[in-house]
């Protein structure tokens, strides 16, 4: 099964499995002739982790039953027929995991005691997810999007589908002559709904409390959905609803700026194209700023481009930012029983890519990643990092 990568998805992949872990990295095509040749390439990935599980003394038995669903993802023609950029397959002895994704891999296939993930990274950067909640009196919808995907979640059936369904409730509810005008106006024929938008005269503070619990009904909802994350979210719908929005609101990624106007008319891919107008300042400034709070500190014992003292800090949750290189790999492995981190010029059986351990950990722990070409990193070293102390 496809599935959408979220962060808590990307925090279960991080989770200890029973190894051997398999990760592989494929970029993908439209159908076509070239999107058949994607499936004769993961064919060749699925030989190469049959290899490197035989170089660990894997028998060929629990060999079998580990690539058996990579096997049967490959001969699946359905999968290949509307592909993303970038597949990525996970697989150990405890689940199996794949994801069509708006990246363009490098081909590439990894077995180690844990999943390799720093190519992923990426989506939760300056190309990282975002949500918009559209906002009307007939609908509710929330995307959720990438630079370069779109798709609407399903809301929580807490929540109300339209602010009109939940004005109704409450007029049943409350059974007053006053609310039952104020429903009236809001969905009267002829698609009529100026009411509860125009912001003045008779019943219009009763309007805006009921509005407003109808707010804070969608921001309980949405706690359930993005309580873990750290994605921006933007509003859509007319600039009326956008100061009792906020008031409602807890999520503390709320965008100030939203996209004003009636999104009922608009299609889910040009909200997606008008919200990334919004996003995108906000991730790169973000990513400006940690650089420059790099080049501040330096000097200091707050900041460090030295793989070791980086690698160590993360593995214990000091790190507040990092910057990696996506391109790059530093192998070595971490020592538990010392806390010692070896590097090695040239790959060692069973060596990590540091980097990716680095990422792992500054993830897990809460702090920032961006997951980056080298010359865009401060120093443009393999990586750097800014403490919390």
């Amino acid at each position: 099964m496809l599935n959408t990568l979220t962060r808590g998805e990307l925090e279960h992949l991080m989770e200890q499995q029973q190894a051997p872990c398999i990760s592989m990295f494929l970029p993908t095509h439209p159908a076509g002739t070239v999107a058949q040749q994607d499936t004769m390439r993961l064919r060749n990935l699925i030989r190469e982790a049959e290899n490197l599980l035989l170089l660990r003394n894997v028998s060929q038995n629990v060999i079998e039953e580990l690539l058996k669903p990579i096997g049967r993802f490959q001969e699946r023609a359905t999968y290949w027929q509307h592909p993303g950029e970038g597949l990525a397959l996970f697989r150990s002895r405890d689940m199996f995991q794949s994801y069509l994704l708006p990246l363009g891999f490098q081909e590439n296939v990894v077995v180690s005691d844990h999943f390799y993930l720093k190519p992923l990274f990426p989506l939760f950067t300056n190309d990282g997810q975002f949500y918009v909640l559209a906002l009307s009196q007939n609908s509710l919808r929330l995307l959720k999007a990438t630079h370069y995907s779109v798709q609407q979640v399903a809301l929580p059936a807490t929540i109300s589908q339209s602010l009109a369904d939940f004005l109704q409730y409450e007029e049943r509810e409350n059974e007053t002559q006053s609310h039952s005008a104020a429903s009236g106006a809001l969905i009267g024929k002829g698609g009529r709904h100026a009411t509860i938008f125009h912001g003045q005269g008779v019943g219009v503070d009763n309007e805006k409390d009921m509005v407003l619990r109808y707010f804070q009904q969608i921001d309980r909802g949405l706690h359930e959905l993005l309580h873990s994350e750290k994605a921006p979210l933007v509003l859509a719908g007319v600039e009326y609803l956008f100061s009792i929005y906020h008031e409602a609101n807890t999520y503390p990624h709320l965008l100030s700026k939203g996209i004003t106007g009636n999104p009922d008319r608009l299609s889910i891919e040009t909200l997606h194209a008008q919200a990334w107008t919004i996003v995108e300042p906000h991730f790169h400034e973000a990513q400006k700023s940690a650089a420059r709070n790099f080049q501040q500190y330096a000097t200091t014992r707050l900041a460090s481009d030295d793989i070791k003292t980086v690698v160590l800090a993360a593995i214990y949750g000091r790190i507040e930012t990092l910057f990696v290189a996506l391109e790059q790999e530093i192998n070595g492995h971490f020592d538990p029983t010392n806390s010692t981190v070896h590097v090695h010029r040239e790959a060692k059986f069973k060596d990590d890519d540091l980097l990716d351990i680095a990422a792992t950990q500054t993830f897990l722990h809460g702090g920032n990643v961006y997951a980056i070409d080298h010359t865009q990193i401060p120093g443009e070293k393999a990586l750097a990092a800014i403490f919390r102390y």
